[in-house]
């Protein structure tokens, strides 16, 4: 488990949205989203997550889609 940060994903609103998935595990530069078990659908690596370098490039989509907590803002 990560421990600064959690990356949730909006598992319907990724697979409403028209490559959205393709394009989080495209632009995420540490890997840390992978092709989900369905089609249209991400994964998060939970390995990757902590590495995260906090650059906002999965937040572009659709508000809500990806959200990142600062698990040390908690």
């Amino acid at each position: 488990m990560a421990m600064f940060i959690r990356v949730d994903v909006n598992d319907e609103l990724v697979a409403a949205t028209d490559g959205l998935a393709a394009k989080l595990i495209e632009v995420c530069p540490v890997k840390i989203f992978k092709a989900g078990d369905d089609a249209g659908s991400v994964a998060v690596v939970e390995d990757n997550v902590d590495e995260c370098t906090l650059c906002d490039l999965c937040l572009q989509g659709p508000e809500g889609s990806v959200s990142i907590v600062k698990l040390y803002e908690d």
